[in-house]
Formats: structure tokens, sequence, C-alpha cells
């Protein structure tokens, strides 16, 4: 690891923990500590990270990623530790393979209510609430304007 990728890796992660509300720019202002607390590190680690003495160890950088909300991999490999090759992405799925896309055929509201384990008492709520926030079928034919529904 450069002093440059230390230095660019700690210029993004400071901006990250400033975008999520820590205040580390104050002595007072308790973010490294409030930070060092919620992701159970010790604040020395914080503090060495901020102030571009080292880079936090593997664990230390898994607890900080779990807090801030960002992917381990994105972290693993800002940080120089780890490049995209040796971290590959799992392949994403064809568009033909998701219900609903590329001519797949879709799945009903029953057979998603039964794959979500929803209890069968409970699964005709469960397909109107869900059904709600289904696009509209396309209508075959206009109706007359006295039938049409009012959002």
């Amino acid at each position: 690891m450069t002093v440059s990728e230390l230095e660019q890796f700690t210029a993004w992660i400071e901006d990250v923990i400033r975008r999520r509300g820590y205040d580390i720019d104050s002595p007072r202002g308790g973010g490294k500590s409030r930070l060092a607390d919620e992701a159970g590190v010790h604040r020395a680690a914080i503090t060495r990270l901020l102030q571009r003495q080292s880079m936090p160890d593997l664990e230390t950088m898994r607890r900080l990623a779990h807090v801030l909300g960002i992917p381990v991999r994105e972290m693993l490999i800002r940080s120089g530790r780890l490049t995209e090759e040796e971290l590959p992405l799992p392949p994403a799925p064809d568009a033909h393979d998701r219900p609903g896309a590329g001519g797949a055929e879709r799945i009903t509201l029953e057979e998603a209510a039964a794959a979500l384990g929803v209890p069968a008492d409970q699964r005709e709520m469960f397909m109107r609430v869900a059904g709600q926030f289904l696009p509209a079928e396309p209508v075959e034919q206009e109706l007359p304007a006295r039938r049409t529904r009012r959002l």
C-alpha cells in the first residue's frame, strides 16, 4: 500500500463518515468515539485512519462497512487490498430469467403468497393489498366515461 492509496481511501471514507452524520471535524463533536462505539472497534483505530497513519485491518473494515452501510467489497477495493478482478460481482441474472421480464411468465399473487409463506387464512387479504401495487392490465376496449375509475 502506498501513501497515495491511504490518502485516497481516507479522503473517501471521511466523506462517507460525514454523510452518515458523524462529526469527525470538531474536537468535542464526539463523532470518532460514536463511530468507534457503534462499530465495536477501538477509537485509536479510527484516529489512526483519519490521521492517515494506517489502514484498518480486515475486521475493522468489516465493522465500519456494516455501520456505514457500505458493501465490504467496496471497502476492500477502495482500500487497495483487493482489486475488482480479485473480488468480482456475481453475474447479473439474464433478463429472461426474471419473472415478468423478457417474455417470461409472471407469477400470480397466489403463487407469490405461497412462495412467501403467507398463511392460507391471510392469502386473500395479501392478494388484495399486493394487487394494488401491480400495474394495471391493458384495457381491451374503451369504457364509457361514467364507468371509469376515479383516483
